[in-house]
């Protein structure tokens, strides 16, 4: 089938779909709301695959600009993996053929991003687009894609700290008007789930090694006594010793960056995964249970972009934090079967799949979610859409379903 047939089938099934939702009284709604958020994503993912076939390129749509257009991206930017991934998903949740090639071609076009190596989140590019692609329609190519990708993320750990450096500090960058020398942030959690698959697939255990070294001084580094954690650690490369515990994209160093708790809780829980230490689970656990009981948490679950920032109520909240956490907390769940865990991701996608945070069809420049933060400090995407929060949206409606 050609891509303008597919465009076609998409198309249609995205307008019947959205004529399903859009017919649908308040009591259907609560009656099954997951059907109802997955018909949804359903027909606005739709809408932007027409976007995409009709210019006639891969468009990889990441947020909306000041402007109010559709930011695009090319294969380099840390967050090119997530519309590919999210296709996946959609697949997965729907079960829709059409989608498969769609999502083969979006994926294969950023392969180029396993030689990355100025920059830690080849796990992010690589894994949510090629790792979702081996799972759900293996090529003995996505593979390689991954090993290569995972060779390249190792060149960035550092022997004297026993980290992988996730930002380099050149000469005229922000991050060196910081003063800093090997700065690691604690969203690098995330690129570990790369490496742990490339070990499982070559049966190099190399890769594991870095990713639990890696994970280990993370535990010991980022850290408060409250559970809480730093967003960035800055080690020495000579000495491997601590040089600042600070942050980027909080309101404070000693604040509560939302989005950097979540990739906190998902980061040692996929490490749990992959090497039942209790450790992991403890702080996955413990994270997640600061930020439940925090006093400023909203009773919808979705947090402020910083849960120390000075205007509460006020100030924006971060729908993709929301949306991390709740994908985190299915998985936990299945580790300790506390259904308190369960029940508060189901309350956290409740709360996204309302006209508060779900945007109307066609709007939003097509993502499914409203109301992420990227980074306030940088005056970058405040309260706009966000493409990881529908990709973790997504995941953590498949994750759901997988309990039933």
């Amino acid at each position: 089938m050609d891509s303008m047939h597919i465009m076609k089938k998409i198309g249609m099934v995205a307008i019947a779909i959205g004529m399903l939702v859009a017919g649908c009284t308040s009591s259907e709604k609560g009656s099954d709301w997951t059907e109802q958020a997955i018909a949804n994503a359903r027909a606005q993912i739709g809408l932007e695959i027409d976007t995409i076939e009709a210019s006639g390129q891969f468009l990889n749509p990441v947020t909306l600009t000041k402007e109010g257009g559709v930011y695009y991206c090319n294969y380099a930017d840390w967050r090119s993996g997530f519309f590919p991934g999210s296709v996946w998903y959609l697949y997965e949740l729907t079960g829709d053929t059409a989608l498969i090639p769609l999502a083969r071609k979006y994926t294969e076009a950023i392969s180029e991003a396993q030689n990355l190596t100025w920059h830690h989140d080849i796990g992010f590019i690589i894994n949510c687009s090629f790792g979702n692609a081996l799972r759900l329609a293996p090529k003995s190519a996505y593979q390689e894609v991954l090993l290569q990708a995972a060779k390249s993320l190792c060149t960035r750990f550092r022997e004297q700290p026993q980290v992988i450096q996730s930002w380099d500090v050149s000469d005229n960058s922000w991050q060196a008007q910081r003063g800093w020398e090997c700065p690691v942030i604690i969203d690098n959690m995330m690129n570990l789930e790369l490496l742990f698959k490339a070990t499982r697939l070559s049966g190099d255990s190399t890769y594991y090694h870095i990713a639990v070294t890696h994970a280990d001084r993370t535990l010991k580094e980022h850290f408060r006594p409250d559970g809480s954690c730093y967003h960035v650690v800055d080690y020495s490369l000579t000495d491997g010793s601590v040089r600042h515990r600070q942050t980027a994209q909080g309101y404070a160093d000693e604040s509560v960056w939302s989005r950097g708790h979540a990739w906190a809780i998902y980061g040692y829980t996929l490490c749990y995964r992959e090497t039942k230490d209790p450790k992991y689970l403890s702080r996955a656990l413990e994270t997640f249970d600061f930020l439940r009981h925090h006093p400023r948490m909203p009773e919808d679950g979705v947090p402020y972009w910083d849960m120390d920032a000075p205007n509460i109520p006020n100030e924006p909240r971060d729908v993709s934090s929301a949306a991390i956490i709740a994908s985190a907390l299915y998985e936990l769940y299945t580790y300790t079967h506390d259904e308190s865990l369960r029940t508060y991701a189901d309350h956290i996608l409740q709360s996204l799949a309302t006209p508060a945070y779900t945007a109307p069809l066609g709007k939003n420049g097509r993502f499914i979610l409203m109301h992420s933060v990227g980074s306030i400090p940088h005056n970058s995407e405040i309260d706009v859409p966000l493409n990881y929060a529908d990709y973790y949206y997504l995941e953590a409606l498949v994750r759901k379903l997988n309990l039933r």
